[in-house]
């Protein structure tokens, strides 16, 4: 079955849409994203993807070409017509077609933006077995470009760490930059040292993940103890847990690390409980 798809203003079969290829996100990467989880036909975390689009936009000097209600309106309308339990919505803003190649973009005024959502149906996204058994990963070094706070579509490197990962017969990758981890190739990184949750600092190494704000907030909220700093893979792999989060994937354990058990080589209780609490908490405001 086709999906319905969103395009400038439109709602289009997905056979029928179409963006120019003079579009700077197809020519330069010149773009932006984010990815929103449904459950129950709800929406995780609406208010937060897009306080960060803007962020994203701003960065970048675009404009965004919806309001915040019109935008919610689409995901709202997507869903409802695609029909999504459980899945996700993709959307991408991207600086739109001035018309020809250049490296010099336009006036974000003059030149309108292209706007694109699309969604994915993932059944069992909140029972992924993998929260049971844990994944595995491995430490590549980030040569990623110094905005990794912007969510650009620049995903190349993260496409070829996860396929590295995947000949090592592995799940993931961790990137590694003077000695530390920074995050996952689409997730943010944490370990578990007696009971304290470590994970790396925001600044503009790493991207402010949606769920990382929210697991955090709850942790806190649960009297769990954290600290903000960054940690080696060494370290990471003398924890007694680790694990990532991300918008799609929630929470998952990390159980091995370049072939080395983390903890007891199975999921921990503090994975185990974070990814609890924000599932029952993300359910209860989901919009």
């Amino acid at each position: 079955m086709s999906r319905t798809v969103y395009v400038n203003g439109e709602y289009l079969p997905e056979a029928e849409a179409t963006v120019s290829i003079f579009d700077r996100g197809f020519l330069m990467a010149d773009g932006v994203y984010e990815v929103t989880s449904v459950l129950g036909g709800k929406l995780l975390d609406f208010d937060g993807h897009f306080a960060r689009l803007e962020r994203s936009l701003r960065e970048l000097d675009m404009a965004c070409p919806v309001t915040k209600d019109e935008l919610l309106a689409i995901h709202r309308e997507l869903v409802a017509q695609n029909g999504i339990d459980e899945g996700m919505v993709y959307l991408q803003v991207t600086r739109g077609n001035p018309g020809d190649r250049d490296f010099s973009f336009p006036d974000p005024a003059t030149t309108p933006s292209t706007l694109v959502l699309f969604t994915q149906s993932k059944p069992g996204l909140a029972d992924n077995p993998t929260a049971k058994t844990g994944i595995k990963v491995i430490s590549i070094e980030d040569i990623r470009w110094g905005r990794r706070d912007i969510k650009t579509v620049q995903l190349l490197y993260p496409s070829m760490g996860k396929m590295m990962a995947k000949k090592a017969g592995c799940d993931d990758a961790w990137m590694v930059e003077d000695g530390f981890v920074t995050e996952g190739t689409s997730n943010n990184a944490y370990i578990v040292k007696g009971g304290r949750i470590i994970t790396r600092n925001l600044g503009t190494d790493i991207l402010h993940g949606i769920t990382r704000a929210a697991v955090l907030r709850m942790a806190a909220e649960a009297q769990m103890e954290i600290e903000e700093r960054p940690f080696s893979v060494a370290e990471a792999q003398a924890a007694d847990e680790a694990f990532f989060t991300s918008a799609s994937a929630f929470v998952l354990p990390v159980v091995e690390i370049d072939g080395e058990a983390v903890g007891t080589g199975a999921p921990g209780p503090v994975a185990a409980r974070l990814r609890e609490i924000y599932l029952d908490e993300s359910r209860k405001t989901a919009v």
